[in-house]
């Protein structure tokens, strides 16, 4: 092969494809290097909080429940003081990660069900959560399709998710927003007489505490729960 050919074949090289980001990320990588630039945090702070973001999940609010069927007096304090029962559990609403990063609480309550009223949560504007003590949410919880349709046709969401209300049963859909954070507390399901703090908690799933499943003897965390397709509702 002479020198030009070569130069020639070089040219036709082709970078690999990378995944396209979105507005959204290329705005949190530019605010992130501009207050790291300004002093704000440093990138060692970054990481250690957003490893500490990727490694909770939804069992301090499972064992809240868990606790709050078991002792009637803890229940009570849980729909009363949210969190003063969650530090119960583990989780300081003004102080989550424990190393001085500043909380984004602003107001957390706990929706209880009843045999006459389903709660489930949503954040129609973006994506507000319960991070502290649910972990972050779920990828389906951000996206425009959940946002939009929970808050319209909420029994065709919850059916897509595999459950199916009786029509005496009200759905009510709360909305999250910058200023409050809801999480549901189910009703206790048959079948777990006698049960331990721990096994209740295994079965209180994340999905539980949203509001789009409800906690059954022998469906764990560990479970992948088949959803249908969504379809437009018929007029």
């Amino acid at each position: 092969m002479t020198g030009h050919d070569h130069d020639h074949d070089h040219v036709r090289t082709v970078a690999p494809m990378v995944d396209e980001i979105t507005d959204f990320e290329v705005l949190e990588i530019a605010l992130r290097e501009l207050c790291i630039e300004k002093g704000i945090f440093t990138a060692e702070e970054h990481r250690r909080f957003t490893e500490f973001a990727e490694q909770i999940g939804p069992a301090p609010a499972a064992h809240l429940v868990a606790r709050a069927w078991l002792d009637p007096e803890f229940k009570a304090l849980a729909l009363a003081e949210p969190m003063t029962a969650s530090r119960e559990v583990g989780v300081d609403w003004l102080d989550p990660t424990g190393f001085g990063t500043p909380s984004d609480f602003t107001a957390f309550e706990i929706l209880e069900d009843t045999p006459d009223l389903h709660n489930v949560i949503v954040c129609a504007l973006c994506s507000c959560y319960p991070r502290p003590i649910l972990g972050n949410s779920p990828e389906w919880y951000r996206t425009p399709n959940y946002r939009r349709r929970m808050v319209r046709w909420p029994r065709q969401v919850l059916s897509e998710f595999g459950l199916d209300l009786p029509e005496g049963v009200a759905v009510r859909v709360q909305d999250s927003n910058q200023k409050h954070r809801f999480m549901v507390m189910p009703m206790r399901p048959e079948g777990t007489a006698g049960w331990s703090e721990d096994q209740l908690a295994e079965i209180i799933t994340r999905d539980c505490l949203i509001g789009v499943a409800l906690p059954k003897v022998g469906v764990t965390s560990n479970v992948i729960t088949d959803t249908r397709a969504a379809i437009h509702p018929v007029d």
